[in-house]
Formats: C-alpha cells, sequence, structure tokens
C-alpha cells in the first residue's frame, strides 16, 4: 500500500459519500511529495474536527505512515469541491 492508497482509506473511513473521495500526488520536490485529498462540501466538517483535531490526526498518521516506510517527506492538502 502506497501513501496515496493509506490516505484514501483514512479518509473514506470518515466521510459519508466514499465514492466522490479523491487523492492526487504532486512532486514538489525530490525530497518533498504533496498528496492533495478533495472531499465533497458535506463531508468537509466531518474530516476537519472539532477544532482541527480530526484533519491533524489525518495529517499525523499519513506523515508517520511515510516515515515508517521511509518515503519523502509529505505535505498534505485538504480542499473540498
Amino acid at each position: 500500500m502506497n501513501v496515496v492508497e493509506f490516505a484514501e482509506y483514512l479518509v473514506k473511513s470518515i466521510v459519508t459519500e466514499k465514492e466522490l473521495v479523491k487523492v492526487s500526488e504532486f512532486q514538489a520536490d525530490e525530497d518533498v511529495t504533496i498528496l492533495e485529498i478533495l472531499v465533497p462540501e458535506v463531508d468537509m466538517g466531518r474530516v476537519i474536527g472539532k477544532n482541527g483535531k480530526t484533519s491533524t490526526a489525518i495529517r499525523t498518521l499519513i506523515q508517520a505512515y511515510a516515515a515508517i516506510n521511509k518515503m519523502p517527506k509529505v505535505k498534505i492538502n485538504i480542499d473540498s469541491f
């Protein structure tokens, strides 16, 4: 499982409209990977959580997964459509 699949698994387990979640990977630098997580507007509150705690937890888990698997540093952008 790569970092994109892991991020998709995490976010899909939270949202109600699972089929609309999209995770894209971009190389910003050779040492930095950017993950763009797009969720429906109706599920944005679930993903952010109270005071941003859920989104912080998602970012922490993805970064830990990347570090354990010796992947480059990961930056995560969460947005809605």
